[in-house]
């Protein structure tokens, strides 16, 4: 059964979903708006994936059945804290009818329907995820190594599997591109990264080092020593605006950043 749904809004996008009846689409805790009053609201810890939304996923009856569905449970609430994501998903079932829920990221910006076929998973960054249907498996995928841990970016991606619909977020305009088009590999900001399909190697570099020309880049350039790769041929999503450019233009806005291009590294306070 295909999910209904429209992405509406212009600078600050929300997707309305039609819910035919007895079906399922699951969020991340905090991208709820509204509902119809036939539409049930379950919160669960578990995805999908941990058996949470599904049944007959291996998990069986019985004692041995329950220990490993719980165990799942607990082993995915682990990789999320770990990802520093809501420890819990809700659930919306449309009963005795078709039913209308809608959901919104958290950032000024776009939304896109991902369409899952089985055949290919999709990578997302942590914040991007907003809802999926109960048959789309929600999964934490690390990527990027080292790097990617010394970097505070890139590290933790959601991974999403099987078949059906996944709506995620972004801040600003997104646009698409595949690195086989770019020679088979493209640098990108690692704010910048959206989401990409299987099939697509990512990683991230450092860029310089802690010579005079990375000193520049990281201080005036404001682009750190780190950089997203994403190599191989498949989709991949940018977005047009990082949450760090967000914040410090409204911390601008607000008066608080009079430090200049240097950040601060030469500038006195007034006592």
């Amino acid at each position: 059964m295909t999910l209904q749904q429209e992405i509406v809004g212009n600078a600050m996008q929300m997707a309305v979903v039609n819910l035919q009846p007895g079906q399922t689409v699951y969020c991340e805790a905090g991208k709820f708006l509204f509902k119809t009053t036939n539409v049930t609201m379950d919160t669960r810890l578990s995805g999908p994936s941990a058996n949470g939304g599904q049944q007959g996923q291996g998990g069986g009856s019985g004692m041995g059945g329950l220990l490993r569905q719980a165990m799942g449970t607990a082993m995915q609430v682990g990789q999320r804290v770990l990802a520093g994501e809501s420890l819990a998903f809700q659930y919306f079932t449309s009963q005795g009818g078709a039913g209308t829920v809608g959901f919104a990221g958290v950032l000024p910006g776009e939304m896109r329907a991902l369409e899952l076929d089985g055949t290919r998973a999709w990578f997302a960054e942590k914040d991007a995820f907003v809802a999926a249907e109960s048959t789309v498996d929600f999964g934490i995928a690390f990527a990027g190594g080292r790097t990617g841990m010394s970097g505070g970016e890139g590290f933790v991606l959601e991974k999403f599997t099987g078949y059906g619909t996944v709506i995620i977020a972004g801040a600003g305009n997104f646009i698409d591109l595949n690195p086989a088009d770019f020679g088979g590999r493209i640098e990108v900001d690692t704010g910048c990264v959206v989401a990409f399909e299987e099939g697509i190697q990512y990683g991230v570099q450092r860029v310089g080092g802690l010579n005079r020309q990375g000193i520049m880049n990281a201080v005036f350039g404001g682009e750190g020593l780190s950089l997203a790769t994403l190599e191989g041929n498949g989709r991949v999503i940018l977005q047009s605006l990082t949450i760090e450019s967000l914040a410090n233009a409204l911390k601008k806005a607000q008066g608080g950043d009079k430090q200049g291009p240097t950040g601060g590294l030469f500038s006195t306070h007034a006592g």
